[in-house]
């Protein structure tokens, strides 16, 4: 069965299986504690351009998100984010339960804009009856976003000034960071998402790791007590060399960055493929995620040999899906696959 579901159906990457299994043996302190931990701040740390950033490790995302936005917002305070965003949908109400509303914008493309950031803003403080509501405390997106697409180095720059302006911190979702930065229509560095970010993480789970993502507090600004917080959120991890050696890894040799790159050149033939069967596009995404509108005959047909995702009902007779792809697929994958096509 060909599968492109997700990019995290495989286990990891061979290179941090092999790390992992040469160090079993060693005794190493816990909660983050140890000499990899320590290696992988350092690299994550050069690597953003940020010597003073503070970086933990999580084991996924939406523990990350519910742990970054309830620590930083204040109990009457909500998050911005696209109705898209993750937050905003497949993650259960994770944000809802921490007593924090979340805002949302209904965006493009799965993206927010400074012009609509400002305007919800604008609009809540002009309301007589504000103190009565739910105050705009931080806003949320993705990179990239839920639908593949990218935001521009102007685009972000532009919502961070509107953040700065009402003092707001903005908070980069970055599940599947590498895959953005390694698109070929990126103009954004990981440095910039550094500067430009209050708080973001580097995605593991999705770019090559068992599981874990890093998060990356820049602007000296880690909530109070963040470790005693993780904790209380039954987030720390007892053995956090598990999340160490795997950043370690991927910040070796530039892994992440190769991984994120062999991904995007899949997906790149992966669009080719389709286009030349004379399928059409959901949307226009240059990442390692594809949206294809099938016949829900073709997807019945398609699917006993096929595994993607559903994504979205698009008409009585066609289907939304998605197509994923990651360091584990294969040359092989995409011409079996034209096969079937």
């Amino acid at each position: 069965m060909l599968s492109f579901t997700s990019d995290y159906i495989a286990g990891a990457h061979p290179e941090i299986m092999k790390r992992l299994a040469e160090t079993n043996l060693e005794n190493l302190s816990g909660y983050g504690t140890d000499k990899y931990c320590e290696s992988a701040i350092a690299k994550i740390k050069k690597a953003c351009g940020c010597p003073n950033a503070d970086v933990y490790f999580l084991v996924g995302g939406t523990q990350t998100n519910q742990l970054i936005i309830s620590t930083m917002l204040a109990p009457y305070e909500g998050v911005i984010a696209a109705t898209t965003g993750h937050v905003s949908v497949h993650e259960a109400g994770a944000i809802e339960y921490t007593g924090h509303k979340v805002l949302e914008i209904a965006g493009a493309d799965g993206k927010l804009s400074a012009t609509d950031i400002e305007a919800l803003v604008n609009t809540f403080h002009a309301d007589e009856n504000h103190e009565h509501m739910v105050f705009p405390g931080m806003v949320y997106l993705s990179f990239p976003t839920e639908y593949g697409t990218l935001y521009t180095k102007d685009e972000l720059t532009a919502i961070s000034d509107i953040c700065r302006k009402h003092q707001l911190p903005l908070y980069i979702d970055g599940a599947r960071l590498g895959y953005g930065l390694a698109s070929y229509k990126n103009d954004v560095s990981l440095e910039e998402i550094a500067r430009l970010a209050d708080v973001f993480y580097i995605g593991g789970t999705k770019v090559g790791a068992l599981c874990g993502e890093a998060v990356v507090f820049t602007k000296n600004n880690t909530p109070k007590h963040f470790l005693t917080q993780i904790k209380q959120h039954g987030a720390l991890l007892a053995k956090g060399r598990l999340l160490g050696i795997q950043f370690d890894t991927l910040f070796t040799d530039q892994l992440y960055m190769r991984i994120s790159e062999h991904a995007i050149r899949m997906a790149e033939k992966l669009k080719s493929l389709f286009t030349q069967k004379g399928y059409r596009f959901f949307i226009d995404s240059p990442t390692n995620q594809q949206f294809m509108i099938l016949d829900n005959e073709k997807l019945k047909e398609l699917s006993e040999k096929v595994e993607f995702s559903f994504w979205e009902t698009y008409d009585k007779t066609h289907t939304v899906v998605r197509f994923a792809t990651s360091w584990s697929t294969q040359e092989s994958d995409l011409s079996a696959l034209g096969e079937l096509l």
